[in-house]
């Protein structure tokens, strides 16, 4: 297995990069759900805050609309446009929006392409290892510590099936 490329020189400095040289990444998820991105955060070897300069094509939702409980993300759009979803409100956002998504702020954010051009943005959030991620369309709780993730409606009180 190859390592990622970063900006680290042979004397173990992490140098200042041109993004270009930043490998781009893809995913996509049924016919709803794709992007492209470059982890600035990462290739110039950031351990706590993340840095992700992505594109959403038209037609394209970047990931289903969730919640951080521990993790503050910021949002730069940088060219084109999108809808964003906070809870339940749409915003149209431009080059030039900016929106910060607290940590703990119970409303779920999503990011939509109903445009016609591509809409590249910078996300930067804390990379938090212990966080926990909601996602109240489809009930999902995430658990990035365990990598696991849960169905908010099985839920339990403390001494629930606990032999007493």
């Amino acid at each position: 297995m190859s390592e990622k490329p970063t900006s680290v020189n042979a004397g173990g400095i992490f140098e200042p990069f041109h993004i270009d040289r930043v490998p781009t990444e893809e995913f996509s998820q049924g016919q709803r759900f794709a992007s492209r991105f470059k982890q600035l955060g990462e290739f110039g070897g950031a351990a706590h805050v993340g840095v992700c300069m992505e594109t959403l094509e038209p037609g394209k939702q970047a990931c289903p609309a969730h919640y951080h409980m521990l993790e503050e993300e910021h949002l730069l759009i940088l060219e084109g446009s999108l809808t964003l979803r906070l809870g339940d409100q749409t915003y149209e956002l431009s080059a030039g929006h900016y929106a910060c998504f607290p940590a703990g702020q119970k409303a779920a954010h999503a990011l939509i392409n109903q445009g016609a051009a591509p809409c590249r943005y910078l996300l930067i959030g804390e990379r938090n290892p212990s966080d926990v991620i909601v996602y109240p369309d489809s009930g999902r709780v995430g658990v990035r510590l365990t990598g696991e993730g849960y169905r908010k409606s099985v839920t339990m009180e403390y001494w629930d099936d606990q032999p007493t």
